[in-house]
């Protein structure tokens, strides 16, 4: 088949590899200039880490991995106030998870095409007409093509969705909250290999050393910090996140200080996306594009790699019928992310809790992880997938 993907990120290029290892003649299309770099330090485990092994790609990410000691919580005068050794979160995904940037798996698995696919860069999807037996691909630059595909893999705000389905507001579920991430060089003090995060009501700052004498900060904020104002320029970003961090106490000024000159800060919303249905005719949705579980619920990025495998794994299975491998692809992936989904409404109020007797309730639990037992009682089944990734011998 031909098939159109929207999106280069690790739902797309992950889905190109399995695609063109098939056989299939793959177009991947990415709106930015080149493969994004930067970007958030996440962990993956399950079936995504079962995927990336699939692929022969973990042990050379494995190298790129950024170790983290202990997450530490801290109080406004920088005292710990809870926290727990990462050995923890390892033990309970039975040593099998890694601290990746989303960039670096995204670049590793657009390394392994080695020429395979067709790569189009600063381009995107247009429009989409869909006569049932094939698709007429418009694009912003690039001659229109006829392909038996598209996938939409272009994210939270996926371009793919909005032609096809609908716009966003139809299907997107904010969480109440905005994420930030940027990186600064040089930053002190860096505590070594800890994450140190501090709270405040309805606030959250937080600082991951990276490679290169770099340090990630993560800033989450509950929207009314926002005072109504979402931004959208890198200086309107710049200005709302030196408002918002203004008297948090810690290194909240030592922060602000050091965002001044920060040229690339992201910033977006919190939020879900809920589908009944994400295929329609020969278009067909994957990653968060389909159903972002959200930053809160976490494993959103696993769930791609994973989604990846299986579509191309039923496409490959069906044989020439899209519309059954389709189908299967649905029915084997929408009750597991629905439940994820579910589990983030639980855990939205511990992330960045409203009242300063939250914070400390949320602090103090956190050292319950350091105890036999509690590790597994709290967090234990936000460790455990529902399914395994079938084998359909590829």
């Amino acid at each position: 088949m031909k098939v159109a993907i929207n999106g280069a990120g690790i739902a797309g290029t992950a889905l190109a590899y399995w695609l063109s290892k098939l056989g299939h003649e793959v177009v991947l299309v990415e709106r930015a200039p080149e493969l994004r770099t930067g970007g958030f330090v996440l962990n993956l485990w399950g079936i995504g880490y079962d995927a990336l092994e699939r692929m022969g790609l973990l042990p050379r990410l494995l190298e790129l991995q950024h170790h983290s000691d202990e997450l530490r919580m801290v109080d406004r005068a920088g005292r710990t106030r809870g926290g727990y050794p990462s050995r923890v979160l390892l033990k309970l995904a039975k040593g099998r998870m890694a601290s990746l940037a989303r960039s670096d798996i995204a670049a590793a698995i657009y390394g392994s095409l080695d020429g395979r696919v067709e790569t189009v860069f600063g381009d995107s999807i247009t429009a989409i007409h869909d006569d049932a037996s094939r698709v007429h691909v418009e694009f912003e630059h690039s001659p229109p093509r006829e392909v038996d595909l598209v996938i939409g893999a272009d994210g939270l705000h996926s371009r793919v969705r909005q032609l096809v389905f609908g716009p966003d507001a139809a299907f997107e579920y904010p969480m109440g909250c905005h994420v930030a991430s940027f990186e600064v060089a040089g930053y002190r003090p860096r505590n070594g290999n800890t994450y140190v995060a501090h709270t405040a009501p309805g606030r959250y700052v937080a600082r991951f050393p990276m490679r290169d004498d770099r340090m990630l900060f993560f800033v989450l904020l509950r929207d009314e910090h926002l005072k109504g104002r979402i931004p959208t320029s890198h200086l309107e970003r710049k200005m709302a996140l030196t408002d918002a961090l203004a008297d948090m106490g810690w290194e909240s000024a030592v922060i602000r200080s050091a965002l001044q000159q920060v040229d690339d800060i992201y910033f977006d919303s919190i939020s879900q996306i809920r589908m009944d249905t994400w295929a329609k005719g020969r278009v067909v949705l994957i990653g968060d594009a389909a159903a972002c579980p959200s930053l809160i619920a976490g494993e959103g990025a696993g769930f791609a790699l994973a989604a990846a495998y299986v579509l191309a794994g039923e496409l490959h299975r069906h044989g020439g019928d899209s519309g059954a491998a389709i189908a299967r692809y649905q029915a084997l992936l929408k009750a597991p992310l629905a439940r994820k989904q579910k589990q983030a409404e639980s855990l939205a109020a511990s992330f960045v809790p409203r009242t300063s007797l939250g914070v400390r309730v949320r602090d103090y639990a956190t050292l319950l992880m350091r105890l036999p037992v509690f590790p597994k009682i709290l967090m234990g089944r936000y460790f455990h997938d529902e399914i395994a990734l079938p084998d359909y011998g590829i």
